[in-house]
This record gives C-alpha cells, structure tokens and sequence, in this order.
C-alpha cells in the first residue's frame, strides 16, 4: 500500500493529483487550509506553527501501518502579493515568502527523516515552476520562493544519493496550466503585473490539470536510478513534466 500526501490539494493539480492517486490506490492524506480529500489536515503552511503540526501528522501516519512507499508532493503555493517588491502589503510578502521558501525546506527536512525511520521507498516531490529560473516583474517573491525550492531539491538529492538513502528528492515544474492560479494571474492589473497580456494570449494553450496529474503521479512512482524520458532519474533532479 501506497501513502500519499498532498499540500495545497483542495484545487486545481492537488486536487486533481489526489482524485488520481486515490483512483489508482493509494492511501490519500492532504494538507490545506480548506476542506480537501482523504485523510486531510487543515493548515496554513505560511504560519511556522503549522510546519511542525503538519510533520507531526505525517509522523503518526507513516507509523500507523506498514507502507510499501511513502510520497509527499508539496504542491502549495502562493502569488499573492503580486506587485513589485517594496510595493506591496508587507505582511502578505513575508507570507508568500514562508509558504514558497521555508515550509518546502522545513517539511522535506522532516520528510527525509520521517522516511528514512520507515525505511521504505519514498520521494519528496517538490511542484516546481519556470519562475524560479527567469525573473518576472511583480513576482520577486514567488520568484525567489521556486528558485529556493529549486536548489534545495539539487542539494538535499545529493545528499540522499551521498548516503545511499531510498528516500528520492526531486523537483517538478508542472507548465502552465489551467488553474485558478493561472486565471488570477489573468486578472492582475497590468501596473502589478506587466506581462499579464502575454498570460492572457495563453489561454487557449493552457495544459488540463488532469494531463499533467498523471505525469506527477507517475514521477512519483520513481526512485532515483528508475528510467525517466531518454535518460534515468537522478537524485535532486529539477526537471518539467515536458520532459517525461
């Protein structure tokens, strides 16, 4: 039997990635500050003293029987506020900053160790975007919160590869896709968000939720070593699901 939890599953790819891991099997735990599927924990990840609730959760389901793999997909995450740094709510900033930055490294800190006590196969898999690789205007925060993400995944991997660990730590940027993220991101002013017209044109193009799940989904399935596109999955890779 499968565990699988997800962050940020109460819309959108989380709630599409736990219709499909439950469809599929799986024991389905989900984190979010609204109502959500499966066994679910309300939380807001951009409060600290949620972080250390959340991994006590966690904890005690990992303990609560034996599991033939153990996977945590941090899907949560934050634009607001969109708005050029300096500019915008204060209070709002160090929020999006918490839930983008520190609670991706805080709960994989917490995960490994969880998982590492099990001793089974496991993946921390990180939702990525291609805002932490390229900077856009009125997204400082978000921006850098990827970006973090990012390179916690690349440090953290090698350390899971340096010990030789079955516990797979890997980052996944999911496209653009059609959310109620992306359609917020289509309602920002042009004076918060100057590229919001180009966001706009996309919205014909945008990838369904339920295409990209199942790539996430099948990632997951992997451990570092296992086949992935035209090479194998490293530990601490940064890949997007145009990839796979």
């Amino acid at each position: 039997m499968q565990l699988t939890i997800i962050t940020g599953a109460s819309s959108g790819i989380g709630a599409e990635l736990a219709a499909q891991a439950a469809q599929a099997g799986h024991t389905v735990a989900t984190v979010s500050r609204r109502p959500g599927p499966g066994e679910h924990l309300a939380a807001d990840l951009s409060d600290p003293a949620a972080w250390t609730a959340v991994s006590e959760w966690v904890d005690q389901l990992v303990d609560s029987q034996t599991w033939d793999r153990i996977v945590f997909i941090h899907n949560a995450g934050t634009l607001n506020p969109a708005g050029f740094a300096g500019e915008v709510d204060g209070d709002a900033y160090v929020q999006n900053v918490l839930l983008n930055s520190a609670s991706t490294q805080v709960l994989g800190d917490r995960f490994i160790t969880i998982a590492e006590r099990a001793g089974v196969p496991a993946q921390f898999q990180v939702i990525s975007s291609g805002a932490g690789k390229q900077p856009f205007l009125g997204w400082s925060s978000y921006c850098a919160g990827k970006a973090a993400g990012d390179m916690w995944v690349k440090a953290a991997g090698l350390e899971r590869a340096e010990r030789d660990s079955a516990v797979t730590v890997v980052s996944v940027g999911p496209g653009v896709v059609d959310t109620g993220m992306q359609a917020s991101i289509r309602s920002q002013s042009e004076e918060s968000f100057p590229l919001v017209a180009q966001f706009q044109a996309m919205e014909s193009q945008l990838a369904s939720p339920s295409d990209v799940a199942a790539k996430l989904l099948h990632l997951a399935s992997l451990n570092a070593g296992d086949p992935l596109g035209a090479g194998r999955l490293q530990n601490g890779t940064v890949t997007e699901v145009s990839q796979f």
